[in-house]
Parts: structure tokens; sequence; C-alpha cells
């Protein structure tokens, strides 16, 4: 194999350059002759048919077996990302309709904000938009409301600093009576609110440590339902997602069993939000994070494209949003249109508060 140690000659890069936007407008793969008519160096078939061998067998391009033309790998598609684009804002075009969705006279409530700005990222990529609101866990709490429900269950109501709404049932070794569980929530409300459920759980620990007077009961019953809440949180996520219907008949996604296996992972919600979160995490903070087809360990996603971007408040990382699809996907379009979104997103949700 071609070990490029030193990088890519200039007449290389353009070459892999124009292959890649070529091929992510047509879907097609890209020959020799349309390269020489597209190139601004006037180069023949035969000099752009060898430079093209060599970044195949370098691993940046590759041919389907019925094609004498190329398409891109995942590597060629990782080097275009990292060295060939200068991400900026998006186009007038797409602020115009970003601004029209998500700035309308009236204030959208949080839930109706992230349901509006997934189908956004849908709409403008014509693929899977995705937001994934914060973990309710680490969500500063306004307020917090226990229901009894049958089979020692209890449905926790939070509404959030931001007012995000959410709700979960959750399962409980004993038997509350509504009476104990409206008390624990006045409790809860009066005396912690504006922390999570993780920084409630915390400081009630160390009341009790601390103090054994009449809120003993109430601490138990708080630390309790607090603990149950934090255990069953992986196993409950939220995402708001849009737009599973627009990769269905794209040709990238043409393998039937490939499509069910990604569309069971968009049902596996927690598991989805599971991959995000690591993926957001492991990139540098403040940037975009951009996952093609290999690099995606997860079963159904080797064949996708994921650019998302995290979502801040007060400093802290809130929640993600992002775009799900082929490895054949407007890269530099994309992330300029998430990166935008996302810090729009910041601003809309931190007028809530």
């Amino acid at each position: 194999m071609v070990t490029l140690e030193h990088g890519l000659t200039d007449r290389q890069r353009e070459i892999l350059f124009s292959v890649i936007k070529i091929h992510i407008a047509t879907g097609e793969p890209v020959g020799s002759l349309l390269l020489a008519e597209r190139l601004r160096e006037r180069l023949s078939s035969a000099t752009i048919r060898n430079i093209m061998a060599e970044l195949e067998e370098a691993g940046y391009l590759t041919h389907p077996h019925t094609s004498a033309g190329r398409i891109p790998t995942d590597k060629g598609y990782r080097y275009y990302v990292d060295n060939m684009l200068k991400p900026s804002r998006p186009s007038k075009s797409d602020q115009d309709v970003i601004r029209r969705e998500l700035l309308s006279e009236e204030m959208l409530g949080v839930d109706q904000l992230m349901e509006r700005t997934s189908h956004l990222l849908s709409q403008l990529s014509e693929n899977v938009g995705i937001v994934i609101p914060p973990l309710q866990a680490y969500d500063p709490i306004q307020h917090i409301s226990f229901v009894k429900l049958a089979d020692r269950r209890i449905l926790v109501v939070t509404v959030s600093k931001t007012g995000l709404v959410q709700d979960r049932a959750i399962r409980v070794d004993e038997d509350f009576t509504q009476d104990e569980l409206d008390k624990t929530s006045r409790y809860l409300v009066e005396n912690f609110s504006g922390l999570s459920l993780i920084e409630i759980r915390r400081q009630i620990l160390q009341l009790m440590s601390e103090e054994k007077a009449l809120y003993d009961r109430l601490l138990q019953n708080a630390i309790v339902i607090c603990s149950s809440g934090l255990a069953e949180e992986s196993q409950t996520a939220e995402v708001y997602l849009d737009g599973t219907s627009n990769i269905i008949n794209k040709p990238d996604f043409a393998d039937t069993e490939r499509i069910r296996t990604l569309f069971r992972l968009f049902e596996e919600k927690s598991r989805l939000v599971k991959i995000l979160n690591e993926y957001i995490a492991q990139s540098p903070k403040g940037s975009i994070c951009v996952r093609i087809g290999s690099e995606n360990m997860a079963l159904g996603m080797q064949d996708c494209a994921i650019i998302a971007s995290p979502y801040y408040y007060r400093d802290s990382v809130y929640g993600s949003i992002g775009v799900v699809g082929p490895t054949r996907i407007e890269y530099l379009r994309l992330i300029n249109v998430v990166n935008y979104v996302a810090r729009l997103f910041e601003r809309l949700m931190d007028s809530h508060n």
C-alpha cells in the first residue's frame, strides 16, 4: 500500500476534493473523464487515473465492482473534513430558514422548541435530526411532584429551570401513600429548588448524617425516591428525533437488513443517547463532533455519518443536537448548520430561565 507519509500533494488533494464534491452531489462513482472536465488544472485522463489509483492504494478512494469510477472511503471523508473544510456561518438561505422556524413571535415552550429543532435539522439535512435534552438527573429542578401508581410505582414529574417538563415512572420497594409523596415533594421544592436530583441526593445524605430531628422520615423518603429515579435514569432517556423516513429511499441504505438495524437503534433511545453523549464527551470542548462510517462502533451506524454539537447552559453541557445520515452527506453545510442551530438554541434556552 502507498503510504503518503507527508500528506497529499496539491494534485492529489485537488482530485480527492473533486471526487468527494461530485460524489456527494450525484451519488455516482466519479471517473477520470468527468474530472478532466472539472479540474482547474488541465490534466489528461491518464494522469488523473494514475493519481486516483495512488489515492485508492493509500485508502482514500475505492471503486464499486461494476464501475471504473471511484468513490470516497471513510478515510477519504475524514481527510476531507479535517484538512479541506473551513467552517463558517451557514448560507443566508439556511440562516433565514433557521431563524424563521426558531425565532417565532410567540416564545415556544422548551418541549416545543426541542421538537421543532429536530424537525428543522431533518428538513435542512434531508436526513435524521436529533435533539437530546438534558438527563433528568443533571437538570436543575424548579418544581417536582410525585404521583402514586399501582404496583409500588411512582410517577416523577419535574419542571426544570428552563421550563422543560419531564416525567417517568420509577419502581420503589416501599409502599408510599399519596400524602407522604405530597409532603416529600413540597419539602424538596421548598429546600432544594434549583438543584438537580444528583445534587439533591448528595445534600440529603449529608443532612441525614447531621440531623436526627423532625425530618428524619421525610429525608429517608426523599432519598429513596431520588435514588430510585437516578438508578432508572439510563433506562428512560428522552430523544426528540425526526426524519427517519428521509433515509428509507436513499440509495446509500439499499441494504434492507442494514436499514432495519439502524431503525432498531433509533428505537432504542437510551442507547442512542449513550452513543451521542460518548461522542460529544470525546470531542474537544466547544467543537463539532463528526463521526464517519467505521468510526462508529455501534451496530447499525457503520454506514452513517454523525454531525453533532453540545449545547451549553451556564457553561455546562446541557444536551446535544445533531444530524445522522449516510457517509455521503453535505459535511461543510451541515457542520455550519448544526453549529449555528446549537448556538441559537443556547440563547433560546437561556431566555426561558
